[in-house]
């Protein structure tokens, strides 16, 4: 994963907005959900490449991407536990891989909005959300809340938000999308 042209090095100092504008007045920004990046680094799951690939595509596809602050976590969290698939990485190898991302693939990390657990609490409640899934639910509104358009998952049953496409780059023709996008 090459660097992306154009891109400064001070964009890893404090967080940005990566939200900008093109033509249409709406850019996409892409973010990268925990279980792409953990495909992504264990060289021995059968989704490794197609992973790898998806992470490529979205360096180098010329728009702004990022991953939100707790899937790097969760990411951690899966690859350097003891009783991991496939043996647990070390966690200078968990700390290389996202370090990578950042460095030569220009990945941003997403922070969490302040008023993330309210809002989060509120809408799930709306939703009637129950168990793991109010996880999707942050990821989406940290992704909303940094102005990404489209977030990529291997998850069917990831919880969206209006305005954010959930996208499956694994799934076979890279384009099954879905949500309601709001201009």
């Amino acid at each position: 994963m090459g660097r992306r042209p154009g891109r400064a090095s001070s964009r890893f100092g404090r967080f940005r907005q990566v939200l900008s504008l093109d033509v249409d007045g709406v850019r996409k920004v892409i973010a990268v959900d925990t279980n792409l990046l953990v495909y992504a680094h264990r060289a021995g799951c059968p989704e490794h490449e197609q992973a790898r690939s998806a992470i490529e595509e979205a360096a180098n596809s010329g728009e702004d991407w990022g991953i939100p602050a707790s899937c790097v976590f969760e990411f951690w969290s899966v690859v350097t536990h003891p009783a991991s698939a496939g043996g647990a990485s070390r966690p200078s190898a968990a700390r290389g891989f996202i370090h990578g991302l950042m460095e030569t693939a220009g990945a941003v990390i997403l922070p969490p909005p302040a008023a993330v657990v309210p809002r989060c609490l509120q809408i799930a409640d709306q939703m009637d959300l129950c168990g793991p899934r109010i996880f999707d639910l942050q990821i989406s509104l940290t992704a909303l809340e940094a102005g990404v358009s489209e977030l990529w998952t291997h998850d069917a049953g990831f919880v969206g938000l209006p305005g954010l496409w959930i996208r499956d780059p694994l799934a076979e023709g890279s384009s099954h999308r879905r949500g309601v996008p709001q201009k």
